[in-house]
Parts: structure tokens; sequence; C-alpha cells
């Protein structure tokens, strides 16, 4: 009687240099653009922006700070990506 081959082992995943690239870059761009979420809302530069003057009617929520705060809390989140993205970044650490 013959013993079933056993499974082969899975072969582990190769990441090249473009793999890391690109998680580097998707977190700067996360970090950057949660930064900019986060303190923007609360600049001077928030009622002189484009959207404010679009629509005149809207500008009582515009300069409400719950939706400040909600853009804010958008940054917030960007900026956590950002970091569990970093913590991720040991799927590229070589293994032997």
């Amino acid at each position: 009687m013959t013993e079933p081959m056993p499974a082969p082992a899975p072969e582990v995943p190769r990441h090249r240099w473009y793999h890391v690239a690109m998680a580097l870059i998707f977190i700067v761009f996360c970090m950057e653009l949660g930064m900019f979420l986060v303190i923007f809302p609360w600049s001077d530069f928030w009622d002189r922006g484009i959207f404010s003057a679009l629509a005149p009617e809207w500008r009582m929520y515009w300069d409400n700070a719950y939706v400040r705060g909600a853009v804010s809390g958008l940054g917030i989140v960007n900026v956590y990506i950002s970091l569990m993205e970093i913590f991720r970044l040991r799927r590229f650490a070589r293994r032997s």
C-alpha cells in the first residue's frame, strides 16, 4: 500500500521593491491628507474657500462647528489608517 503524498508547503509570497514603495506612498498620502483635514477646518482659510463661495445659502452649514468636527474626524481616520499601515510594513520583512 502506498502512502499518499503530503501536501506541498504553501509558497511564501515574494514582495518586490514596488510593493514596498507603493505602501510607503500610501502611508505618506494618508498621513498628509489626515493632517490637512484635522487642521484646515479650524484655520482662517476655511471661511474663504471655494466651497463656501459656491453656494452662499449653505454658509450656515459650512461654518457650523459640527461640520468642521466631522471633517476633522475624517482626518483622524486617515491618520489612524496611515499608522496601521506603518505597523503592517512588517509584512515586507524578510523571513528566513
